[in-house]
């Protein structure tokens, strides 16, 4: 598995999405979201989210879900391409909302930071939500280590990763988007017993980041400290390791026939440094199981 750059000069991006036979992405300090085809050509900015984008989705209708970071909203771009305030999670949120995926009835399950990163604030666990096609925001779940890249399975699972909590949760979705059935999806280490992050990063034997779920339903995991690509299944049994030479912090599955593994790398994911430099780039691996 050889990666191959399809583009470059970005500050960082993050939640890479095939849709409509593009490569979606944010990039959150060049404040754009991004789509081009897999190749890396016919790039075109498909939004401009002065608060940071992050994760992104789509309603059934086919409008564009996307996360804006700093002020902790899901912003929702309208048919004549505006974009407007879809809901608001300023007084849920810990910390940065951040990644999120959407289900087929339009329900958005959006984590969040749950503490300070950037700023050096002690660890400290975050909540899920739930936001519905109306805006109306849930919290459906708590004691998340910093809520990161998800997936639905074919069986109505929802996966969770917490890069700081050394794991992959999962829950069952019902009928009405309640999650229940909270277990441990894939365990790589224990919790962490520290709440400095220059502490904790050490420890983390994977910092599963940003996640791309494969047609056999396992999880294609960006390792955030490993500067790996971890191809995992039900119980943490890791089936393939990518190293494609940079840190890396997110994935998806596309391309014309699902088997493209597009990676989100840069030197680093420090804020300063990031915002300064252009250094971030799309790779792209082969593998044989296509995308979900």
């Amino acid at each position: 598995m050889t990666a191959r750059t399809v583009a470059e000069g970005f500050h960082f991006l993050e939640a890479p999405r095939w849709h409509e036979d593009r490569l979606w992405f944010s990039d959150f300090y060049g404040l754009e979201v991004t789509s081009m085809r897999a190749d890396g050509s016919d790039r075109r900015v498909e939004a401009t989210v002065p608060g940071q984008p992050s994760g992104l989705g789509w309603l059934p209708d086919g409008r564009l879900l996307v996360i804006s970071m700093v002020d902790r909203l899901v912003l929702r771009r309208e048919a004549d391409g505006s974009l407007v305030v879809h809901a608001d999670l300023a007084e849920h949120a810990g910390g940065h909302v951040n990644d999120m995926v959407v289900d087929d009835q339009g329900r958005a399950y959006v984590g969040n930071f749950g503490f300070d990163l950037m700023g050096g604030a002690p660890l400290a666990p975050a909540a899920l939500h739930r936001v519905d096609p109306d805006g109306q925001v849930t919290q459906v779940a708590e004691d998340l280590w910093f809520p990161n890249g998800s997936a639905i399975t074919s069986k109505g699972v929802l996966l969770v990763n917490e890069t700081f909590g050394n794991r992959v949760t999962a829950f069952d979705l019902t009928g009405d988007g309640s999650l229940v059935n909270r277990r441990v999806w894939a365990e790589f280490g224990p919790l962490p017993t520290d709440r400095e992050i220059e502490q904790v990063l050490p420890t983390l034997r994977v910092a599963p980041d940003g996640a791309a779920l494969d047609a056999e339903d396992a999880l294609w995991i960006a390792d955030a400290t490993g500067d790996r690509l971890l191809r995992v299944t039900e119980g943490g049994t890791v089936t393939d390791e990518v190293k494609p030479g940079s840190p890396v912090y997110a994935c998806a599955l596309g391309g014309a026939d699902g088997k493209t593994l597009f990676a989100c790398a840069a030197p680093d994911f420090a804020e300063h440094a990031r915002k300064a430099a252009r250094e971030a780039s799309m790779l792209a691996i082969p593998v044989t199981v296509p995308g979900a």
